[in-house]
């Protein structure tokens, strides 16, 4: 739906942006202004600052900032409709229909939510009867106070086919089989689907009730009824509790993802409010999308049992594809036969939170569960767990983050089987490090008059910064020529900020063919790259390019060739490292000068030099790792 800007206007103006905010948080009024402790982040001192007659508020600690819209979609986790909506019916506007078609699916919605509302208050009002009395002797023992019975709306279903039915009859059967309350059989009448169970409301993102998990009392199966999908509930993007936990969650700074409506009520009751659960199916990437919009990195903490852990890594290969910087998951193991609810009633919520501190990250995870699939005590058998690895890099869609998770199973494999050292590797400020030597004399650094780059416009580029078309292609023909070399440097040759798109899927495939080769010489590289579709871009990268770098002259003495390789990598790939540094402390001498900050600026520039002095002094066939 598409909305005017005329009608945002009018919206934001009939609402009064403090009394919206004052509901869910402390105000002081300051002059023209309110101000109070931040929501979005933990603060002790007031920087959240309200402006009824501007329509916005500022956070000076943290930055928030935006109007009541804003507010609703950052706060409390609503998209963006819905807090428009919300808004709307506060102000008395009607939100312009987006056809005649959407109007009756918003009316028929509209009755739908009523019943559900309705439905769940008889089911509080049943557990706090006569009928209740098995149900609440439950909760007692599973430790649920009434605070969290009343957050949570806990209710319960008594066992008959019609109790429900003839208390809500007034909305009539269809639309009580339509709103997944109901049964209906083909020659029968309908009858209630929760019969003998505790009642927990699923909630959408604006607290509405759409839907019920029903836990048998007693003997029974299934275990965990919910309802089925209906026009208000989709199963595969709701999450239990996302209402709570939106805005704990900022608050927090991160979301939990548990087992089960009971796990999440436990850590609630233990202060812990940004828990969120999956509906009885596995973790979906539809709400692995919804949990990336709470938190970069959600921590998923199921049960320590086979099927929990098979439900984690299960979510793991579905997040895969979809990871990339600021997008990924950690995974906390939970001890053997127990859930959170145990921990959590059993060691309080210290016991919790320390096992969260050690969630490891998603590629740990993998790298376990491929570790542990099948023994490895044959060649073939860990020739299948580099494949296998390979193979999961290979779903990941974002090119960088590929290359990464390359490299670290590389280097995890290697370690494993002890493969050769690496090359030396290039230190800003420090020349090369490693097992070769450098020009300060046998294994010692580069210490000397940094060499003057020569006056060709080329290489004076290199020397200027930057990681340009030029320097990539130089460095992946090189990489051609010496393919060796890229398993050594993988995670760093995966990092270099290489702009060109089809210069980067290069790189990546030659990090793929080095992955998930034993050994590669250039032949087999040039014929897996074919094979790819990159024969043309490859026959590019050996076309002149007026530099005069070892590692591209057929004529160079190997070693020498890839020792410079390795040195120009290491070089190209510290610069923006450098530049990233310099700008920080030089962002921070504006704001407040000191002798440390000039000491630390000046070390910087001199290292970005000698970097770029390097590169240029490689680029121009000056060896920057002689052999002795």
């Amino acid at each position: 739906m598409s909305l005017s800007p005329q009608f945002l206007d009018e919206l934001r103006s009939r609402t009064l942006l403090s009394a919206l905010v004052g509901k869910s948080v402390k105000l002081e009024r300051t002059g023209r202004e309110f101000r109070a402790c931040c929501p979005f982040h933990n603060e002790k001192t007031p920087s959240f600052y309200v402006n009824d007659d501007k329509a916005f508020y500022h956070c000076f600690g943290c930055g928030a900032h935006g109007d009541a819209i804003r507010f609703l979609t950052e706060h409390k986790g609503l998209p963006f409709m819905d807090a428009v909506k919300e808004l709307a019916a506060a102000a008395g506007m009607d939100v312009p229909a987006a056809d005649p078609r959407a109007a009756e699916k918003a009316e028929r919605a509209s009755g739908l939510h009523e019943a559900m509302a309705e439905a769940a208050a008889w089911f509080v009002e049943q557990l706090h009867g006569i009928a209740g009395a098995e149900a609440r002797d439950y909760l007692r023992k599973r430790g649920v106070d009434a605070a969290a019975q009343a957050a949570f709306g806990i209710g319960f279903a008594p066992d008959s086919r019609g109790k429900l039915k003839a208390a809500l009859s007034r909305f009539g059967d269809d639309k009580l089989v339509e709103a997944g309350l109901l049964i209906s059989v083909e020659d029968k009448e309908p009858y209630d689907r929760f019969r003998g169970r505790l009642m927990i409301p699923i909630r959408d993102a604006r607290g509405r009730a759409i839907a019920f998990g029903g836990r048998i009392i007693g003997q029974g199966e299934p275990k965990y009824l919910n309802s089925p999908e209906t026009p208000l509930f989709d199963k595969g993007r709701t999450l239990f509790n996302l209402d709570k936990a939106a805005a704990a969650t900022r608050k927090a700074g991160r979301v939990i993802v548990v087992e089960g409506y009971m796990d999440v009520i436990a850590m609630a009751q233990a202060g812990i409010g940004e828990a969120v659960a999956p509906l009885g199916t596995a973790l979906t990437e539809g709400q692995i999308e919804r949990l990336w919009r709470l938190a970069e990195t959600p921590i998923l903490c199921f049960d320590g049992d086979a099927a929990g852990q098979k439900a984690a890594i299960r979510a793991a290969l579905r997040a895969l594809p979809m990871i990339e910087p600021g997008r990924t998951l950690r995974f906390a193991t939970l001890p053997p036969g127990q859930d959170p609810d145990d921990l959590v009633r059993n060691g309080g919520r210290t016991a919790l939170e320390t096992l969260l501190e050690g969630a490891e990250p998603l590629v740990e995870r993998l790298w376990k569960y491929e570790l542990a699939a099948a023994p490895l005590d044959t060649p073939e058998a860990r020739a299948g767990l580099r494949k296998r690895l390979a193979d999961h890099a290979a779903t990941i869609r974002h090119g960088d983050v590929r290359g990464q998770y390359l490299a670290d199973f590389r280097r995890r494999f290697d370690a494993l089987y002890e493969r050769a050292s690496p090359a030396p590797r290039f230190q800003p400020g420090g020349g090369w490090r490693g097992g070769q030597a450098g020009r300060g004399g046998r294994g010692g650094p580069f210490r000397g008059k940094p060499p003057e780059a020569p006056p060709s416009a080329v290489t004076r580029s290199i020397g200027n910064g930057g990681l340009g078309p030029l320097e990539s292609r130089a460095v992946l023909a090189g990489m051609l020529r010496h393919p060796q070399i890229i398993a050594h440097h993988a995670e760093t040759i995966a990092a270099l900020p290489i702009a060109d798109e089809k210069l980067a899927r290069i790189r990546d495939a030659m990090l793929d063919a080095a992955f998930a080769a034993e050994t590669l010489d250039s032949d087999t590289l040039g014929t897996i790259l074919g094979q790819v579709g990159l024969a043309g871009a490859m026959e590019a990268l050996r076309a002149p390019n007026g530099l005069a770098f070892s590692f591209l002259r057929g004529n160079a003495d190997a070693g020498r060739a890839r020792r410079d390789l390795a040195a120009a990598i290491e070089a190209l790939a510290a610069r923006p490292e450098l530049d990233a540094a310099l700008a920080a402390v030089t962002a921070r001498l504006m704001a407040s000068p000191d002798e440390a900050g000039f000491a630390e600026q000046r070390r910087l520039r001199a290292a970005r030099d000698a970097a770029d002095q390097a590169l240029a002094s490689l680029a121009a066939g000056e060896s920057g790792a002689d052999s002795n």
